[in-house]
């Protein structure tokens, strides 16, 4: 599936990838291979992860000096060391003691992302903040602390499924001070249902008790990672990252951080590097169900679209579920493959039994349909996963454009805003404002600028936080900003990896800087692998009209209408303007005459 669900991609009908799923069960060494499953769609056991989440301080172990931390990590510097408060982690006299097993003078510094010490985000207000990030930081943090009281029922719960066997935190030691791995990742079904600050919490508890624990760690790393990805704040990547060196200086070969790191490295749009993380983790264990599903994402937003369909095939394999099943389906959805996706999805579906997958997949299932132009399944397929889930982000933001698509604008309005509100990120920042603009009430278009303002300062907060944000830059900058610094982005993430996405935004960003000739190549290999997409259609069609493919401009513009006639707020409205226009017969001129009549 195409990177980070509701990371920010903006470009109308893209599928988001699903939310990075916490693996089954601790893979500290090659496991044995699974036992035989059914193939894609026939049976689904992983969950995917939700929402929401707050940190606070804990101890980061030492490494033994006989571990093999030192093969390839090595022990990263104490992050967070520097003003820690004595109330947020524990002091010497409350660490654990010989008897327990561990090392007593072992260095306790603050966990990375702790509310002291480096790496931790500022307030919003703190000085030296850029005010846009500010603004960012404010509107999330608002809307989100309606659920806080919900999450914290959880924390027992998830404390439970952290350890292996549903052994209580903290009750395994090793009894020799060494690196151990009590706890299997955390169950992805607690997390999906919005329980991400839940499980934080209970990482942290456990990891008090048992710092060398490096499962945790690394669970920890992609809890941080998710909490990024979910709540449009990318500071939360710096701490992934301590929090997956911690579990590699602790065991340098543990596969869980490996893996983690190539859904960092994703999460971060660094695909080449994901690729490699994801190949580390399969060299350790080839059923590493996080790093299968992180090599296809890799090959996919690489563009390389027969090596993913292979690496897709290799996954299912080895480890059928519902994380891969939906990654084999998007690979054939965009080979134009839409009926194979829709099955298996669908049979994903009827397989699913937590609330977390059935939300996920009964979201794909509203977007492929949505994709289609499919509206009221589409919305059966929304209510499906908000009744698993109310507060599912992607299903309402989803919800909300289908039911911009069927003419229900102010219900979309306001599940948008109430998205926003909770969760700015440029896709549904950018879909509120063309609803705005659409709309056209008073202040409309001021409330339309308020929204793509907001797109700039989360970009601001990504670039800082080491996120590649081109492709969401060309996209938003093209039709709501400054279109040379579109066309630079285009540009650059087009060096960087050439998909159907990125020959999309270069087309239109070519376009828009009326670069129309040089556009229209990039604009035919977008629609080259036959992705049903009616905003890549729009796109072409508009860029042939431009440069007088007057036939193949009607037929284009044409499909993108029949395939899904509500794509875009703007783009659809401008669409059927232009397929007016060439469609209209020609003007009718009066014959000039020669004096007298002849």
């Amino acid at each position: 599936m195409a990177p980070e669900m509701n990371d920010g991609e903006t470009h109308p009908g893209r599928r988001p990838a699903p939310p990075a799923a916490a693996d089954a069960a601790a893979e500290t060494e090659p496991a044995a291979a699974p036992a035989p499953q059914p193939g894609p769609g026939a049976d689904a056991g992983a969950e995917e992860p939700g929402v929401d989440a707050g940190v606070e301080a804990l101890p980061v172990p030492e490494a033994d000096a006989d571990a093999d931390a030192d093969a390839d990590a090595g022990t990263p510097p104490a992050p967070g060391a520097e003003g820690s408060d004595e109330a947020d982690g524990p002091d010497e006299a409350d660490g654990p003691d010989e008897a327990d097993g561990e090392d007593p003078d072992a260095k306790t510094p603050s966990l990375p992302g702790s509310h002291a010490g480096p790496g931790t985000t500022p307030a919003p207000d703190a000085p030296g903040v850029d005010p846009r990030v500010a603004a960012v930081r404010r509107v999330g943090a608002a809307g989100r602390r309606w659920r806080a009281v919900q999450l914290g029922a959880c924390a027992a719960l998830l404390a439970v499924a952290m350890t292996a066997g549903a052994v209580a935190v903290g009750a395994l030691r090793d009894g020799g001070g060494r690196a151990v791995a009590t706890s299997a990742a955390v169950s992805p079904g607690l997390l999906a249902g919005g329980n991400l600050d839940a499980g934080v919490t209970s990482l942290q508890a456990h990891l008090r008790t048992q710092p060398r624990d490096f499962g945790s760690w690394a669970t920890l790393g992609l809890a941080y990672v998710e909490q990024a990805r979910t709540q449009g704040d990318p500071s939360r990547y710096p701490q992934a990252r301590k929090a997956f060196d911690t579990s590699l200086a602790l065991r340098a070969d543990n596969d869980q951080a490996l893996a983690g790191l190539a859904a960092l490295a994703a999460a971060r749009h660094d695909f080449r590097g994901a690729l490699a993380d994801a190949d580390r983790a399969l060299e350790q264990n080839p059923y590493n169900e996080r790093a299968l599903c992180s090599r296809v994402d890799a090959l996919v937003e690489l563009g390389r679209y027969d090596e993913a369909s292979e690496a897709a095939g290799t996954a299912d394999a080895r480890r059928p579920g519902i994380p891969v099943f939906t990654r084999y389906a998007y690979v054939h959805e965009l080979r134009g493959d839409v009926t194979t996706a829709r099955r298996v999805l669908t049979q994903a579906l009827d397989a699913a039994t937590g609330p977390g997958d059935i939300a996920y997949v009964a979201t794909q299932l509203g977007q492929l349909a949505w994709n289609q132009g499919d509206y009221p399944a589409a919305l059966a397929h929304y209510a499906r996963a908000l009744a698993a889930d109310d507060g599912y982000l992607p299903a309402l933001e989803g919800r909300a454009r289908a039911q911009a698509a069927s003419g229900r604008r102010e219900e979309a309005v306001k599940g948008l805003e109430a998205v926003v509100a909770r969760y700015p990120l440029p896709g549904p920042l950018v879909a509120l404002g063309e609803l705005y603009e659409a709309r056209g009430a008073a202040g409309d278009a001021a409330r339309a600028r308020d929204q793509y303002a907001l797109v700039d300062a989360w970009t601001a907060l990504a670039r800082a936080n080491g996120v590649d944000v081109d492709l969401d830059t060309a996209l938003a900058a093209a039709d709501h900003g400054d279109r040379a610094a579109a066309l630079r982005a285009a540009r650059a993430e087009w060096a960087r990896r050439r998909t159907v996405h990125t020959a999309d935004a270069l087309a239109w960003a070519l376009h828009v800087d009326g670069r129309d000739t040089e556009a229209l190549g990039y604009a035919r290999q977008a629609t080259a692998t036959g992705y049903r997409n009616a905003g890549f259609l729009y796109h072409l069609g508009m860029i042939e009209r431009a440069t007088g493919h007057t036939a193949d401009a009607r037929a284009h513009l044409t499909s993108a209408l029949e395939l899904n006639p509500g794509f875009s707020p703007l783009g659809a409205r401008t669409a059927r303007s232009a397929l007016t226009a060439l469609t209209a017969p020609p003007a009718q001129t009066t014959p000039r005459t020669t004096e007298g009549g002849r």
